[in-house]
Order: C-alpha cells, then structure tokens, then sequence
C-alpha cells in the first residue's frame, strides 16, 4: 500500500554548523496531529538546546486538519538545522504510523522521537544520544518510573491512573520484551537506526515504543529519566477511541505468534457460544422447528466470531481479500465444522471402537486444528499471484 504525502525541507544556508549525517548526528522525529498552536515553541526550544551540543535535523511527519505544516514550514526559517515536513494524506496507522514514515525518511546514525506538545524536553535529546553511546545500547528510553523521572504533566488523576494501568497491562502481557523498560508508554525515546527495521512495524495508534520493543526490540536497552512536562498548548489527543484502539494494538502484538493466535482463535470461537445460544433461545420460542433454528442460530455464532478474529487476530491481514470474500470462505469453514464432525466421532467409535465422550472431545480438537489451519491459509493469506507481485514492488522500491 502506497501513502500519498507532500514534502517541505527548509535548508538553512552554510553558517558553518555541521551537515546532516554524520556519525553521532540525530533525527528528531516528530509526528503532529493539529499542533500549530505548539511547534513553533518546540523548534524554539530544539534550537535552544540541541544543535550547540549534536548536529541535528527535524523530520515531522504531519496528519493535521489543521494550518499545522504552513506554521511548521513558516517557523523553520529561524532554525540552524534542517527541517522537514511530511504531510500525510492517509494517517495510516495514526502517530505510530507517522512515526514509522519518519523512520524511514531520518539521515542520521540515531532517531529520537518525541511527541509535538512540548511535554517532552528537547533538552534531554543529547543525553538520549549519548547514552546509547556510551552503554552501546540500541534503544535508549526517556522513563518517567526511574529514579529522577516524574509524570507531573499528567493532567488529572483519571490519566494518571490510566496510564499506571496501561504500564501494568503490558508489562504483564510482555514480560520478556519489555524487561528493562519501565515505561512502555513513553513516546520519546532514542534508537539506531541500524537496530530497527521499520517494515515489521504494523502501529495502531500512537504507542510506537511498546510496538518497536515488542516486534523489533535491540539487544541492549537502558532507560534515562526525565520530567513529563505540562502541554504547552492545545488538547490532549488521548481519547477514548485511541484508548480502544490502544487495546486492539495489545490484542494484535499478543497473538502476533502462530501459538498465541490459536489459543485467541479458541477463546473467541468459545464466545461464540453465547450469541448462538441466545439466538437457538429466540427463534425455537418464536415457534421455529429447533433445526433450522440451530441452522440460523451457528450462523450468528459464525458472525460474532468473524467480526472478533478480523480485528483482533488478523488485523493485518484484511487487505489480500475483500471482507465479502472473508466473510464467505470463513462461513464456509466454520460450517463445514459441524458437517466434518459427527462423520469423525461416528469413525471413531465404530472403527476404533473408542467411548463416545472422548470421541467427541478429539473430533472437537481435530476439527478445531483443520478450522485454524483453514482460516489461516484460505481466508487471510495472499493469493500467490498477489504474493509475487509484492515481492517484486518491494524489490524495485529498495
């Protein structure tokens, strides 16, 4: 999939500061999303703090409805550094999205990247830099947990407790991946650029950090501590639906390997018991024949569990079929479940002479092995032709 944006650099005129790259030069990444009122004082400080100390450029990576690129671009002619803005017309994968886009467009040995609010301090990005430097760390995290950090800007006791409770989530959901960092949730951070590769990255919303950790994690992390600042500006972009899309990126990133998206294949078709109960309840006590009323009722069962296993284990996925496609081969499987069943726990029985009960509790495993195996490989995998000609677009766009 191809993302439409427009590009803006201002080079400032030889002045006798160092060119961008250059080993321990720096890539500010900052994605924006109706900021106007805000990146004029972040440049401000970013000049104040950084260039003296590390050459540097800025990359903003922008989804604003807003006049936020023309202030950008109008304050970018007072700053000693290289500034660029890329506007995006498809905020695919929203701020993480945009984050991942800056990746790929930074000129420098390390990528720092920061939130467009001001609640991250410019100040701090040399020190990032230079501890991954020094310790040889790939990753480098700016943590308001450790000793010397602070979430003062955390508006209202509601987001603070938000927050703590989201650290909480997925420290446990990702013990191993995010050992070592206490604050999955910080959106400023340092990394090489030789120690992620941005294409399996697949962000949803704007926890880019706990995506890189889990998917692309460096060896060596370390953490340095800093001070959440107040909003200089502006609203918080931290709504309810970036909270449920927040639940949906965890969702994806737990059940990202093969044996984790079986157990959530599982769990889900289990859900599925439920509307398909309710719906066997109402159509036999509206007086409908109790056999095309299970007919009728595993169809909604076959529904609630399409709806949960499109957007919770395969989100990824959605674009190698139109969803009327899916939906059709899915329905097929799930139907075809009950059709395969009662023939195997019948061999079972007759043929190996085994007791009814664990005939049926093996036909059940069985089926459920072949109806995961299916949906993988002909509901959401490409079609080889597709597959082909994706290898060959990414070979010409190296």
């Amino acid at each position: 999939m191809t993302h439409e944006y427009t590009e803006y650099t201002a080079r400032v005129p030889e002045t006798g500061a160092t060119e961008i790259p250059e080993p321990g030069a720096v890539t500010i990444v900052v994605p924006t999303f109706n900021e106007s009122q805000n990146v004029r004082q972040l440049l401000h400080q970013i000049t104040a703090s950084v260039p003296a100390r590390l050459p540097c450029e800025v990359v903003f990576v922008d989804d604003s409805t807003d006049d936020t690129p023309d202030v950008i671009r109008d304050a970018a002619k007072d700053c000693p550094f290289p500034v660029t803005v890329l506007h995006r017309e498809q905020p695919v994968g929203g701020l993480g999205g945009a984050v991942v886009e800056g990746m790929k467009a930074a000129g420098s040995d390390w990528i720092v990247v920061m939130d467009g609010d001001c609640q991250h301090p410019p100040s701090l990005v040399p020190e990032l830099v230079a501890t991954g430097e020094r310790t040889g760390a790939g990753l480098v995290v700016a943590s308001r947990y450790i000793k010397g950090g602070s979430r003062a800007g955390l508006a209202g006791s509601y987001r603070v407790a938000v927050s703590r409770a989201a650290t909480w989530l997925t420290k446990a959901l990702f013990p191993r991946r995010l050992h070592g960092i206490s604050d999955p949730m910080s959106g400023f951070f340092a990394i090489r650029r030789s120690a992620v590769t941005a294409d399996v990255l697949k962000p949803l919303g704007y926890k880019i950090l706990l995506e890189l950790a889990v998917r692309s994690r460096p060896r060596t992390v370390t953490e340095v501590p800093f001070v959440f600042q107040d909003r200089y500006a502006g609203e918080s972009k931290s709504t309810a639906q970036e909270g449920v899309r927040f639940l949906r990126h965890l969702a994806g990133l737990r059940t990202a390997s093969p044996v984790a998206r079986m157990v959530g294949f599982g769990l889900i078709g289990l859900s599925g018991f439920v509307p398909n109960l309710l719906g066997l309840y109402a159509l036999t006590a509206a007086g409908v024949h109790y056999v095309p009323a299970e007919i009728l009722a595993n169809q909604l069962g076959v529904g609630w569990n399409f709806y949960l296993i499109e957007h919770l284990l395969f989100r990824d996925r959605r674009d190698h079929r139109r969803w009327w496609d899916r939906l059709g081969r899915f329905a097929l499987l799930a139907n075809a479940d009950l059709v395969l069943r009662i023939p195997l726990i019948a061999l079972l029985v007759h043929r190996f002479g085994m007791s009814a009960l664990p005939a049926t509790a093996l036909a059940l495993v069985t089926t459920f092995v072949l109806r995961f195996v299916g949906t993988e490989a002909l509901v959401y995998l490409p079609r080889r032709g597709m597959r082909g000609s994706r290898r060959t677009a990414a070979r010409r766009a190296v």
